[in-house]
């Protein structure tokens, strides 16, 4: 991913109102990402442990959206992101809702998905951040990369309809 510009980050929200991207946190540290390993820039919100953000390429530009962290309901031993498949135990990975664009999303309709808690998700794929025991897969790096972008795909889609 090439690094991005917090102008062009913020105008990328699809499913909240300009107010509401204009105000939102973003990461601090944009500068000292490590774009070159990122499919997606995704990050949680330090003032508010409920609220997430996701911002990734399409096919018209970059598309953003908010996501909404769900508490935990207990102790799990062991889950799975439903983008990157990587398997976390404990609180490794979360249920994240984005409330639909447009008109469904007023309606109070939104998505959920299963994801790495602190949207890491390219970063577990390239081994340069570890979540414990990896499932051995036959499949190429590049495969895993392209798998993960596709299910990212497939849930921005369901978002913005």
């Amino acid at each position: 991913m090439t690094p991005l510009a917090e102008p062009d980050i913020r105008a990328s929200f699809v499913n909240c109102t300009k107010g509401e991207a204009k105000r939102l946190a973003l990461p601090r540290d944009l500068a000292e990402r490590p774009w070159a390993d990122l499919d997606f820039l995704g990050w949680r919100d330090p003032a508010s442990a409920e609220r997430a953000y996701l911002v990734a390429g399409s096919g018209t530009g970059l598309l953003g959206v908010v996501l909404r962290v769900a508490p935990q309901a207990g102790h799990v031993r062991r889950s799975m992101c439903s983008l990157c498949l990587t398997t976390h135990t404990g609180d490794g990975v979360s249920l994240m809702t984005a409330r639909k664009a447009g008109r469904e999303g007023r309606a109070g309709n939104s998505v959920g998905s299963y994801l790495c808690t602190d949207l890491a998700c390219s970063l577990y794929l390239r081994g340069k951040k570890n979540a414990g025991r990896r499932l051995e897969e036959s499949i190429t790096l590049a495969e895993k990369i392209d798998r993960t972008t596709t299910n990212l795909a497939a849930f921005l889609q369901q978002v913005v309809g």
